[in-house]
C-alpha cells in the first residue's frame, strides 16, 4: 500500500474526521498510485491518520476509515449493513407505503463516492469515484449478502458520475438479478421511476418529506409546481386537495413522466395541466393567480467559480415567483446547490423579497431526510436546503 504523508499541521482536519485530503495538504508519496487504489495517510511525522482512495483532483483522498483497515468484502459488508439497520430503525425498511429510499448517502454513511437509492427492491447504484468503481464487485456482493431477500436487483448507473478521465468507459446496466416493474410507492402514492434514462438515480427521493408538507398546504390552492421533473411535488398537491395543478417542466420528456404518475394515482383528473416550456417565459407569462408555487429548479451552481452566476439566476427565479404569487400565498423555494449554504440562500431569498416589495415570513426552514444522513464532521454534505414562505 502506497504511504501519503502531510504536511506539517494538515493533519487537523483528518484529527477533526474531515474525510477529504485536498492537494495542497501533501508532502510526498512513497509511489506513485493509480487512481483509484487504497492508500494510506500519515501525519509529517509518519503516524498513521487514516486510509482512503486516491484520485486525481482537488480532492486527492477522500477517507474511508480512521482506523487501520483492509478495505475488503468485510469492511464493504459492515457499512452497508450499518446503513441499511439506519435505514430500518427509520422505518423505511419493510414499509407498505414507502418502498423508495436512500440506502447508501456518501460520506453521511462512511463511504465517500457511493451512492445507493432503493426502488421497490432494486438497487440503484452510482459511483462518483474511481476507487469505489473498482471495488463494484465487493460492493455489489455485499449488498448481496446484507439485504438477502429484500434485494431484487442491481443497476449500476455510473456512466454520467465517474470522472471522464480517467479511461473507464463505464456501460449503465444490470449486474445482478431481475428487476420488477418500474413501479415504486412514497407515502402511499404510486410513481414510475426511470433508472435507466430519468436524471440522478430516477427519482428525488430526497425531497420526500417535504413533498408530504405541501399536501398540508393545497387545500383550496391553485398550485404552481416549476421544474416539476417526474411530477412527485404535484402528486402530493392533488391528495392535499388543490383546485388545480400546473406541472412545468422544459424537457418533454418529464413532462410525459408526470402525466403518467398523475393518471396512475388519480386518473384523468381536470384539475391537474402539464406544460412542457421554459420555467420564466412561462412564469411572465402565465394567466392564472397561483396560491401556492413550488421552485425547484436543478443545480445552478456545482463548483464554487460560478456562484455569482448561480444566485443571479435564483434571485431573478424566486423574485418572479414572490412577485406573482397572491396576497397570503405560500411559496416552497429549495436550492439543491451543494455551494450554496443555507446562510447565502436565505440571504438571496431575503433581497428577492426586498425586490418584490412583498412582506415575507418564514414558516418552515427544510433539508434533507434522514436517509440523507450528514456526517457532523463534513457540513459539505448538507446539500438541500429549502424555505416555506408565508406572502402578503
Amino acid at each position: 500500500m502506497i504511504h501519503i504523508q502531510l504536511k506539517q499541521g494538515k493533519e487537523q482536519s483528518l484529527e477533526r474526521k474531515h474525510p477529504w485530503i485536498f492537494s495542497g495538504a501533501i508532502q510526498k508519496m512513497d509511489g506513485k498510485p493509480e487512481e483509484g487504489d487504497v492508500v494510506e495517510v500519515t501525519d509529517a511525522l509518519g503516524s498513521f491518520l487514516a486510509v482512503g482512495h486516491y484520485q486525481i483532483g482537488t480532492i486527492t483522498v477522500r477517507i474511508l476509515s480512521f482506523e487501520p483497515t483492509t478495505i475488503d468484502l468485510t469492511f464493504y459488508i459492515n457499512r452497508i449493513k450499518e446503513a441499511f439497520e439506519l435505514r430500518r430503525k427509520l422505518g423505511l425498511v419493510d414499509n407498505p407505503l414507502t418502498n423508495a429510499y436512500r440506502l447508501i448517502h456518501g460520506e453521511g454513511d462512511r463511504l465517500p463516492g457511493l451512492v445507493i437509492d432503493m426502488y421497490n427492491g432494486t438497487a440503484v447504484v452510482q459511483m462518483h469515484s474511481v476507487g469505489m468503481y473498482a471495488d463494484r464487485a465487493l460492493i455489489e456482493e455485499a449488498l448481496r449478502q446484507v439485504m438477502k431477500d429484500q434485494l431484487k436487483a442491481i443497476y449500476n448507473k455510473s456512466e454520467g458520475t465517474l470522472p471522464y478521465k480517467a479511461g473507464l468507459e463505464p456501460h449503465n446496466a444490470y449486474v445482478w438479478g431481475e428487476p420488477g416493474p418500474m413501479i415504486a410507492i412514497e407515502n402511499g402514492l404510486k410513481f414510475a421511476p426511470d433508472w435507466e434514462r430519468g436524471q440522478k438515480t430516477g427519482f428525488f427521493v430526497d425531497q420526500r418529506e417535504n413533498r408530504a408538507l405541501i399536501e398540508r398546504y393545497s387545500k383550496e390552492r391553485k398550485v404552481l409546481n416549476m421544474f416539476c421533473y417526474t411530477g412527485g411535488f404535484s402528486m402530493y398537491a392533488m391528495r392535499g386537495g388543490a383546485l388545480l395543478v400546473h406541472s412545468v417542466d422544459s424537457s418533454e420528456r418529464a413532462i410525459e413522466l408526470t402525466k403518467d404518475n398523475i393518471r396512475a394515482n388519480f386518473g384523468d383528473d381536470p384539475r391537474h395541466e402539464a406544460f412542457a416550456e421554459d420555467a420564466f417565459k412561462f412564469m411572465q407569462n402565465a394567466k392564472e393567480d397561483y396560491d401556492l408555487v413550488i421552485l425547484d429548479p436543478p443545480a445552478f451552481a456545482k463548483h464554487y467559480n460560478v456562484l455569482g452566476n448561480a444566485l443571479k439566476g435564483y434571485r431573478r427565479l424566486n423574485t418572479k415567483a414572490l412577485e406573482m404569487i397572491k396576497p397570503g400565498g405560500i411559496l416552497f423555494t429549495f436550492s439543491c446547490s451543494q455551494v450554496v449554504s443555507k446562510e447565502i440562500f436565505r440571504t438571496m431569498v431575503f433581497s428577492s423579497a426586498a425586490k418584490a416589495g412583498r412582506r415575507v415570513s418564514i414558516l418552515h426552514q427544510l433539508s434533507q431526510p434522514a436517509d440523507h444522513p450528514i456526517d457532523i464532521y463534513h457540513p459539505e454534505g448538507e446539500y438541500l436546503k429549502g424555505l416555506v414562505l408565508h406572502v402578503l
